[in-house]
């Protein structure tokens, strides 16, 4: 009687625990188009060292003096800080071009394959699986 007291006990404990332990997030890229990509040549507006994504955004050069924002998604600080990133990579005010697997539904936006700073440097953010996205401009 007290071993089974002593084990509902240990049971529901827990029980009661298990919701408390933190899950492993994981972020999907499944948005993204890996079947091809664009290349963007534009104005830095804003470069978010945030975890779980870095996020650059960029003012892209559309021709005939236009330009339209794009939104690009990073990988995580910490698997960019491996590859020589940091939070002064790439400055509002830096004129880049971006390799970009763009966003499926076709807004303004994508995950960033390639950045090339201006001074020619190009810089990969190590994105998961990188071989599975296709270069193709």
């Amino acid at each position: 009687m007290k071993i089974e007291r002593g084990l509902r006990l240990v049971f529901l404990s827990g029980a009661i625990a298990l919701p408390v332990v933190p899950a492993g997030a994981h972020h999907s890229f499944a948005m993204f188009d890996n079947t091809r990509s664009i290349t963007l040549h534009g104005n830095v507006t804003a470069f978010q060292w945030t975890n779980p994504h870095a996020y650059l955004e960029l003012d892209a050069d559309q021709g005939g003096g236009a330009t339209k924002h794009y939104t690009l998604e990073l990988t995580s600080p910490n698997m960019m800080s491996r590859l020589g990133w940091s939070s002064r990579t790439a400055k509002p005010g830096d004129m880049v071009t971006v390799i970009v697997a763009p966003l499926k539904d076709g807004q303004p936006g994508g995950l960033l394959l390639v950045l090339t700073l201006p001074s020619g440097k190009k810089m990969l953010p190590g994105v998961p699986n990188a071989e599975r996205y296709k270069i193709t401009s």
